[in-house]
């Protein structure tokens, strides 16, 4: 039997915070590998492939050490989890050599957004004027951030978009696992078999990294292992409509690390579309922390 957690929404809430600094590096560090910044760019595949098999030396490590109980899994919603959180990882890689982390991390957000639509047909939930009102809100902010103008169009932009919609694949993989194996289980499974994926996947575009990009690679995976750690924790200390507002951070450290890393400052499209997504994301995460208390509607 799992140990009861003590709710805390103020450490919760730092968790969270902690989280969103290590996820923001993840993305730096990945615009680094795929751009000149460290030597010869790093293909995505590549990327991905450091950031689950650093990320499963980290876990392992812990399991190792804290000897948790694991129960029987269930191997296909893992094996589906896996699948689409390395595509939406490897595609999101992919944008940040291109776009301003800012962008790249503003359209990510619409991951729950795509979630809430796939839940209707996939879970069989039913979703009321408040919850389409959010994702519409949030769509159009991603519009804004696309430029849809032959000057200002970003074709990687799509990247991103396509990332967030198979993360939405993959959230309603992590739903149906949070309530039938313990986090460190889920993490474990998890990176065992995104490294497994990954390291398949990169054989036809491997190239020798360098020292420097050995480090960087082994920093992704280390900095999205303690995100991992950090997430889990703030979300079994407090509701996860009280913390998820505090993941939309996330931005304001991808925006700050671009500046300081490669220069780059987000223009009046970027705030706007960006406002306008995490306005959709935060109605839609208030929404769903209300239907999930007793006797609620929608």
């Amino acid at each position: 039997m799992q140990k009861t957690i003590q709710q805390n929404p103020s450490l919760a809430a730092a968790f969270i915070l902690v989280a969103t600094t290590f996820i923001a590096g993840t993305t730096l560090v990945a615009k680094a590998l795929g751009t000149d910044a460290l030597g010869e760019p790093l293909h995505p595949l590549q990327v991905s492939h450091g950031r689950f098999v650093f990320a499963f030396v980290a876990i392992s490590t812990a399991a190792i050490m804290l000897r948790p109980r694991f129960s029987r899994p269930h191997w296909g919603l893992h094996i589906g989890r896996t699948s689409f959180g390395w595509a939406g990882v490897s595609l999101m890689f992919a944008s940040v050599a291109y776009i301003p982390l800012a962008d790249a991390t503003a359209i990510t957000f619409l991951n729950p957004v795509f979630a809430m639509m796939l839940a209707i047909p996939l879970l069989g939930e039913r979703v009321g004027p408040w919850r389409w009102g959010a994702a519409v809100t949030a769509l159009l902010g991603a519009m804004i951030l696309l430029r849809p103008t032959p000057d200002s169009f970003q074709p990687a932009a799509l990247l991103a978009l396509a990332a967030a919609m198979i993360m939405g694949f993959e959230l309603i993989f992590i739903k149906k696992l949070a309530s039938r194996e313990s986090p460190l289980q889920v993490l474990l499974i998890n990176n065992t078999i995104g490294m497994l994926i990954a390291s398949a996947a990169v054989i036809p575009v491997w190239q020798m990294p360098s020292v420097e990009q050995w480090v960087a690679l082994a920093a992704i995976g280390v900095l999205m292992a303690c995100a991992q750690a950090c997430f889990v924790n703030g979300m079994a200390r407090a509701d996860a409509s009280f913390v998820a507002p505090f993941s939309y951070a996330t931005l304001i450290f991808a925006t700050l690390y671009d500046f300081l890393g490669f220069g780059a400052v987000p223009d009046a499209v970027t705030i706007l579309g960006a406002g306008i997504i995490l306005t959709g994301a935060a109605v839609l995460a208030w929404r769903e922390g209300r239907l999930r208390k007793p006797k609620s509607s929608q």
